[in-house]
Formats: structure tokens, C-alpha cells, sequence
């Protein structure tokens, strides 16, 4: 064989023997090297790939299999609300939103033969990145939540593993995977200014510094303004993602008897809740005095009374997308897109004023 012939002719790697297997590098390295009993089926799959590829494993390639842990890190951000009495008791462990993701991550790393650890980090936190860096070193590689890391940092931790964000922004080192906030919330506002009539649509927003929260903002102003309807925003609406923060902000602007807008547009479902709960509790009806919608479609949304309308995300896909473009990045493969962006649609339910898109659950008597 002439050198020229050599190098028009690459050896296959494990990383080529992983992908056309389906599995992950680490299935490879136990299969060749007969550690641990591979289950037949990742056996055979691995075998035909190697026969199929004339793959040789050398040392090296059996020195970086071996190195490979198959977990993955997850890190979500917590903020512990002060819910110790009353409506909204624990809600600090109510994570609907963050257990759905991460279930999604659960499934597709169970799919392909990794197993996950999970932490948290507080909102507050300012030594999160000591912790997150001890997680990245016992992991091939971290999902991180909403911005549980400034960017200088990110960028510091990616340079030791891989890095996919949620609800973040892609850099050069990192990837990331969002819905398309975008485009749900216009569509939303559209609904209610053009539909319903709304002239004025208040938003109650969630973390200050939340990717989410700004898109999401930013969207339904755009919008509001392209129709000629009033925005309003400010300190006085600002919530923290949690039902109890919403029903906070609808509680003091009541006890200071400012006028109540005729629709509140919440950064999320949760928050809606606390919105709803509020006002009736007030004896305002929603939607008949004010109507109120979300953003996420957690399942309690279609159990309200009434049902909220609100703007659907794929959120287990979200979990689940972003191992698989973690996974790819595990194998030193470049990212296809290094910013996913998934889908959203808009659920027309009775908390806007529309009739329910879906038929309410029935109950029965014990």
C-alpha cells in the first residue's frame, strides 16, 4: 500500500464503530475488550459494526474507551421561596417544570447505557461553580439548567468536558437546546389582542437574568406594540418562576389598590397558578374580569378551573434532545447545530376566555 493510498483511506475509530452500532463508546471498549457481560443484542450490534468497518482497535483507542465513565452530570437551579405556611406550603418541592426535563434525560441516557448524576445549585448560590466543577470530574460530560452558571465560567468549565445548556445561549465551546420562546409568545399575544380584544396585557415575569424570561418578554412587547396595545412591566411584576411569587405580586398590587390589568401574561404555569389563586380569592373572576395564561403546559394546567391557556413545550424532548447532543459532543464529534431550537404552540384553554381546546378530566365520587 502507497503512503498516498493510506492517507485517501482513514482507519476507522471507535467512535465510527459506536455510531454505526448505536451505542455508546464505553459499550464498545466492554464488548471488545469482554468486560462486564454485554447484553447479547449490544454484543452483536458491536460485532457486525467492527466486521462491517474492518475495525482494529489499537492502545490508544482502548486507553480512551476505558477512560469513559458512561455518566452524564445534570445541574438545575433552585430557589427556595419562603412557602412554610399556608396555600403554597413546599412548593419548593413541587419542580414539575425541571422533573420533566430531567425525566427526559433519564430515559435517553437509560437508552443508551449511561447513568446520571443530579444536583441542584440555589439561585443565590455564589460557589456553585467549585461544586459544578467536582460533578464535571466524575462525569463525561454536564447538562446545565437555566443559567446555573455566569458565562465567564461556562466558558472555563467547558474547556475540561462538555457542555450543553437548556434555556441558555450557545457559545463557541457550548451547546444549547431552548424552545422557541419567540414564537410561542408573540403567537400568544396575538391571540389575546387580536382575538379577545385586550388592549392592555400586563407580564409577570420570572427570573430577572432567565434567557426564558427575557425571550419570552421580549416577544409579547414586540408584539403588543406592533398592535397598538399597552405593555406593562416593571419592578411590581416581577415573580421567580413559583406560584407562591405570583400570588405575591397579585396580593400587593391589590393591597395598594392599583387597578388590575384585563389579561396578565405569566413567564410560566406555575406562576399562573398563583396568579389565578389570587384573584379568586379576591373575588376577581378569571376570565371573566381578568384573564390570565402561562407559559410551559405543566400537566396541572388542563386540571385548573378554570383550564389555563398557556403555550405548550416539549419539555421531556427538551431533556432528552440535549443528552443526545451531549452524547455526540461526549464522542468529540462537532455539534450539527450548537442551538436547538424545538417547537412551541399555543393551547387555547378557558383562563384566556376561549373555550377548552381540551375536554375537562371527569370526576367521580368515592
Amino acid at each position: 500500500m502507497t503512503d498516498a493510498h493510506a492517507n485517501t483511506h482513514t482507519p476507522p475509530t471507535i467512535y465510527d464503530v459506536a455510531r454505526a452500532a448505536g451505542v455508546s463508546i464505553a459499550s464498545v471498549s466492554r464488548v471488545l475488550n469482554g468486560h462486564r457481560n454485554p447484553r447479547q443484542e449490544t454484543r452483536e450490534r458491536v460485532l457486525h459494526a467492527v466486521a462491517e468497518l474492518g475495525f482494529v482497535p489499537d492502545g490508544a483507542a482502548r486507553a480512551l474507551s476505558a477512560r469513559l465513565k458512561e455518566i452524564v452530570g445534570v445541574v438545575f437551579r433552585r430557589a427556595w421561596v419562603e412557602t412554610s405556611e399556608g396555600t403554597f406550603a413546599d412548593e419548593d418541592e413541587s419542580l414539575q417544570f425541571t422533573d420533566v426535563i430531567n425525566r427526559g434525560i433519564e430515559v435517553a441516557a437509560q437508552r443508551r447505557g449511561y447513568n446520571l448524576l443530579i444536583g441542584s445549585v440555589d439561585i443565590h448560590d455564589h460557589d456553585a461553580r467549585r461544586r459544578i466543577m467536582t460533578l464535571s470530574r466524575k462525569s463525561d460530560g454536564l447538562i446545565l439548567h437555566d443559567r446555573v452558571l455566569e458565562p465567564s465560567w461556562l466558558a472555563q468549565l467547558s474547556q475540561h468536558v462538555p457542555v450543553v445548556t437548556l434555556a441558555g445561549v450557545a457559545t463557541q465551546t457550548t451547546a444549547n437546546v431552548r424552545s422557541d420562546n419567540g414564537a410561542g409568545m408573540r403567537e400568544l399575544a396575538s391571540h389575546l389582542i387580536r382575538d379577545h380584544g385586550y388592549a392592555a396585557l400586563a407580564y409577570l415575569a420570572g427570573y430577572a437574568d432567565s434567557p426564558d424570561n427575557l425571550a419570552r418578554r421580549d416577544a409579547l412587547a414586540a408584539e403588543a406594540a406592533s398592535a397598538g396595545a399597552m405593555f406593562i412591566e416593571g419592578p411590581q411584576w416581577q415573580g421567580n418562576y413559583y406560584a407562591s411569587g405570583g400570588a405575591q405580586v397579585i396580593g400587593t398590587l391589590l393591597a395598594d389598590g392599583r387597578p388590575v390589568p384585563r389579561a396578565i401574561v405569566c413567564a410560566n404555569d406555575q406562576t399562573a397558578l398563583g396568579v389565578m389563586y389570587a384573584l379568586t380569592q379576591h373575588g376577581i373572576d378569571v376570565p371573566g374580569e381578568v384573564a390570565v395564561t402561562g407559559f410551559d403546559d405543566i400537566p396541572v394546567a388542563r386540571h385548573l378551573r378554570p383550564q389555563l391557556t398557556t403555550i405548550r413545550q416539549p419539555i421531556q424532548d427538551l431533556g432528552a434532545t440535549a443528552f443526545e447532543v451531549l452524547r455526540s459532543m461526549i464522542g468529540n464529534h462537532e455539534p450539527a447545530n450548537r442551538d436547538v431550537v424545538l417547537p412551541t404552540r399555543l393551547i387555547r384553554r378557558e383562563s384566556c376566555g376561549c373555550a377548552s381546546e381540551t375536554p375537562p378530566p371527569s370526576w367521580r365520587a368515592a
